[in-house]
């Protein structure tokens, strides 16, 4: 650590993909503001793959991955635990960041503050909040975040995740990216198959197989079709899987005309970039931040999997709308115009942590000064 009393030393502990784009442009900003930025992750899908391509230094202490069963979770977690308290111990972080058990756990043990952020109402995923949320600090969470008991620890803000890395403040879709992948000048459709095998997606299903080739034979009377997926893929399918830097698949969506898919995170990215989505999984009707997309904002649809008819005469019916991009960017900047860059509130927040969850606590408009 530095002799500078004013340089903090921040951990970030992220486990999914979708943590690093949470946390990235944050990441950035405590780096440029000369502090001390520790990552730790864990294996999971292409994270190791974004860090490297975007050149961050970290730390794997769970490299051998974990078992989604519960056996595999809890021996999982026992030897983050241990392997964080060993890391703490030793380079004596000032403050823990991330949608992590872990950093609950070891923040309590080791008096050290935690922030957890995340976005799933508590009901959605009970595991995690039981066994994270009562030793965290604080809980970062979306306005319309359902966290229980845990709500007096909680500061709600007015955005999701995904304003973090595609609010237009930080993020700007590159046709010169995307083209590199697809031609942009056609119209084209993105599918995104989850692997659905958490902890908390018991019972979920989402996208099989079948329907996928079913899907695919409607879509390809317009245009191409591609796929990224989480789980193995039949030949059938695997030709469409779109072959690309991870780093650039928000540069791909951000073009293409709709978006299918059974994953929560990119359901919400698509609808921030202005492009209509559809969601279909056993999920939909429980996650608070995505019911508002779809209820409040208007900017996509979700059918549980015994909609399937439902949702294809849905299909249909966007495929046929005239004018559909200018109805949707008219959507996003309504949505827009009333949420905050959640990226400039996180830098706020974790670099003036704890007088800014006082500040939050007697003044939740105070917010708004990152709109």
């Amino acid at each position: 650590m530095p002799e500078n009393k004013n340089i903090k030393h921040y951990l970030f502990h992220l486990g999914h993909p979708a943590h690093y784009h949470l946390f990235k442009n944050t990441i950035n900003r405590i780096k440029e503001a000369g502090h001390d930025v520790s990552i730790l992750i864990k294996k999971k899908d292409v994270l190791e793959t974004l860090l490297k391509n975007e050149r961050h230094s970290y730390t794997n202490i769970l490299p051998e991955g974990r078992a989604d069963n519960k056996i595999g979770i809890f021996t999982g977690m026992l030897k983050t635990d241990l392997r964080l308290i060993r890391y703490c111990l030793k380079h004596k972080p000032d403050l823990l960041i991330g949608t992590s058990y872990a950093i609950s756990h070891v923040g309590r043990l080791l008096s050290i503050p935690s922030i957890n952020v995340n976005e799933d109402d508590a009901e959605a995923v009970p595991f995690y909040a039981k066994f994270s949320y009562p030793w965290a600090s604080v809980i970062l969470s979306p306005t319309v975040c359902k966290n229980g008991k845990w709500e007096k620890k909680s500061v709600k803000y007015y955005g999701y995740h995904e304003l973090a890395y595609l609010h237009p403040d930080v993020f700007k879709p590159d046709a010169s990216v995307a083209g590199k992948y697809v031609n942009i000048n056609r119209t084209y459709f993105l599918l995104r198959f989850a692997s659905l095998n958490a902890h908390h997606d018991t019972g979920i299903a989402g996208i099989t197989d079948k329907r996928a080739l079913e899907l695919i034979e409607i879509l390809e009377k317009a245009g191409p079709v591609y796929i990224t997926s989480e789980r193995m893929l039949p030949e059938n399918l695997e030709k469409y899987r779109l072959k690309i830097d991870p780093t650039a698949i928000h540069h791909v969506m951000a073009f293409t005309a709709l978006y299918i898919g059974d994953s929560q995170t990119m359901a919400c990215e698509a609808g921030v970039l202005g492009v209509p989505f559809i969601r279909f999984n056993d999920f939909v009707g429980r996650i608070g931040y995505l019911e508002e997309m779809v209820n409040t904002w208007h900017l996509g649809f979700g059918f549980r999997t015994n909609q399937y008819d439902k949702m294809i005469e849905k299909i249909k019916e966007l495929l046929a709308m005239e004018n559909i991009k200018k109805i949707w960017l008219e959507r996003k900047n309504a949505m827009l115009a009333e949420k905050i860059n959640v990226n400039s509130f996180l830098y706020w927040f974790i670099e003036n942590y704890p007088e800014s969850f006082r500040i939050m606590k007697e003044d939740p408009d105070y917010q708004k000064k990152f709109r």
